[in-house]
C-alpha cells in the first residue's frame, strides 16, 4: 500500500474508528486500524486495506477487539485550581439565594478568591491534582485552565504556574487561558475601572513577559465587567499577541458575544441569552459556542442556549464541563454528554464533536487534535461500547479501557481504570 508508512511504531487494528471527519456518523469505519509513529497518527482505514507485509514494518501491532477508538476527549473550559469549596453556597441556594444575590453579599467567586489567595503553590497542587485525574480517567487528553480566582499578580501567577505544573506531571495537555477579569477583587471595591486598568497595565503583562497563558478570557455580565471594560481587556490582549475567549451571555444578554465575535475569539461560552444578532455574529466570525449543562444544571436555570439557531447558522457547539467550585462542582465529562443530550437536546453525535472536533477549535487547536487521521496528535481512547451514543448514553459508568496519549499508552498507577470487559 502505497499509504500506508514505511515504518511504524504501532498499529491498533480490529478497531471501530469515530473519527469524527467525513460524512458518515460519527466518521465511523468499522473494522478499522491506525497506525502511529512516534506522537503522530500516520494512517486511518480499514484493517481490511493494510499491507501484507504489516509485520515487517509495524514495531507493535495491537487489537482492539472490535471496541471503539475515539479521539481523545477535550475539555476546554474548566477552573479546576483554586482552593476550598463553596458547599455552603450550595446550601443557601436550595434555600431560596439566588447565584447574584450570594455574589452581591460577599460570596460566589469573592469567596474563593479569599481561599486561592491564602494557598500557596504547593497546596493549590494538590488540591487540584484529584480533579483533573478524575477528567483523565473517563478519557481527557487535553484541558483548559482557567485563572480568575486570584485578581492580583501573586495569586494569578500562581494559579498559571500550577497549570502548566499539572500538565508537566500528568498525561495530559494543559492549555492555560488567563481570567483576570473574572470579579471584582475586595480592594477594588467599587471601583472596576481601576481594576480594568489594573488588568491591562499590570497583570496581563506579567502574565505574557512569562509566558504562563495561551489564551485570555473575561466574564461580561451583570456582576462580572461591562462590554466596554470586556473591550478594554481584548485589546490589551491582541495587543500582547494572545486569542480571547469570552463568559457570555450566561444571566443576561449583554451583546458579550458580539464582542467576542468582533475580536475573532476562539469561543464564546455558557450563551444562555444568546439572540439572534449573538448567533449570526459568532457564525459569521467563526467562533465557537460552548455548551456548560452543568452550570445550567447546579444554578436550576431554564434559559437554555438557543440550540436550534446555533444548529441552523452552523455555529460548532462545543461542551465542557466548567468544573468550578461555585455552579459547576463537576469532574466528568462523560456526564457533561448526557446533559448536553438530555437538557440542550444535542444528539450524542453533536455531544461527541462537542468534546473532540468543536471542543479542540475553541481552544485553536484544531490543526492538530480532535479527529482521528494522519498527521493529528496521537491522542485517542479505546472504549468497551458497542456504539459511539454509549457515551452519552448512560451516567455514572465509565467505558474507558485504554488512553493513548502523544502515542504512548497511558499506565500510570494513578489512572484507575473499571477493568470490566478487558483491555486490549
Amino acid at each position: 500500500m502505497s499509504d500506508f508508512p514505511e515504518k511504524a511504531d504501532a498499529v491498533w487494528v480490529h478497531a471501530n474508528l469515530a473519527t469524527m471527519t467525513g460524512s458518515l456518523p460519527y466518521g465511523r469505519i468499522e473494522n478499522g486500524a491506525l497506525a502511529v509513529t512516534g506522537s503522530r497518527i500516520t494512517w486511518v482505514g480499514k484493517t481490511a486495506r493494510l499491507p501484507a507485509d504489516l509485520a515487517g514494518r509495524v514495531g507493535r501491532v495491537h487489537d482492539a477487539g472490535r471496541k471503539w477508538i475515539t479521539p481523545g476527549l477535550i475539555d476546554c473550559h474548566t477552573h479546576l485550581v483554586y482552593s476550598g469549596n463553596r458547599a455552603s453556597e450550595f446550601e443557601q441556594r436550595l434555600e431560596g439565594a439566588s447565584y447574584e444575590e450570594i455574589a452581591r453579599r460577599g460570596g460566589g467567586i469573592k469567596s474563593t478568591v479569599t481561599a486561592t489567595r491564602a494557598a500557596d503553590e504547593n497546596s493549590l497542587y494538590a488540591q487540584s491534582r484529584p480533579r483533573l485525574l478524575s477528567l483523565l480517567q473517563e478519557g481527557v487528553t487535553t484541558v483548559e485552565i482557567k485563572s480568575g480566582y486570584g485578581l492580583d499578580i501573586d495569586t494569578e501567577m500562581r494559579m498559571l504556574k500550577v497549570a502548566r505544573r499539572l500538565g508537566d506531571t500528568l498525561p495530559v495537555t494543559v492549555m492555560p487561558t488567563f481570567l483576570g477579569a473574572h470579579a471584582l477583587p475586595p480592594e477594588f471595591d467599587g471601583r472596576s475601572d481601576d481594576y480594568i486598568d489594573f488588568i491591562c497595565r499590570d497583570l496581563l503583562p506579567r502574565v505574557t513577559d512569562q509566558g504562563l497563558a495561551v489564551a485570555v478570557d473575561a466574564f461580561c455580565e451583570t456582576i462580572g465587567f461591562s462590554r466596554p471594560q470586556t473591550e478594554r481587556v481584548f485589546s490589551a490582549a491582541r495587543r500582547r499577541g494572545l486569542p480571547v475567549k469570552l463568559h457570555a451571555e450566561q444571566l443576561s444578554d449583554m451583546g458579550g458575544a458580539e464582542l467576542a465575535a468582533s475580536f475573532g475569539a476562539l469561543s464564546a461560552d455558557h450563551l444562555e441569552y444568546l439572540s439572534e444578532a449573538g448567533v449570526r455574529a459568532l457564525a459569521g466570525a467563526g467562533t465557537v459556542a460552548v455548551l456548560l449543562p452543568g452550570a445550567f444544571y447546579f444554578l436550576g436555570e431554564t434559559q437554555k442556549p438557543p440550540v436550534d439557531r446555533l444548529r441552523r447558522h452552523q455555529v460548532p457547539m462545543a461542551v465542557a464541563t466548567d468544573c468550578n467550585p461555585g455552579s459547576s462542582p463537576v469532574g466528568s465529562l462523560l456526564a457533561m454528554l448526557n446533559m448536553a443530550c438530555v437538557l440542550f437536546r444535542l444528539t450524542p453525535e453533536e455531544a461527541l464533536a462537542g468534546v473532540t472536533c468543536h471542543a479542540a477549535r475553541a481552544l485553536g487547536i484544531h490543526h492538530r487534535a480532535g479527529i482521528l487521521a494522519a498527521g493529528k496528535d496521537a491522542d485517542f481512547v479505546i472504549w468497551a461500547i458497542e456504539d459511539p451514543a454509549e457515551l452519552a448514553y448512560s451516567m455514572g459508568f465509565n467505558p474507558c479501557r485504554q488512553v493513548i496519549r502523544k502515542g504512548r499508552q497511558i499506565n500510570y498507577p494513578q489512572m484507575v481504570f473499571n477493568t470490566k470487559g478487558g483491555t486490549p
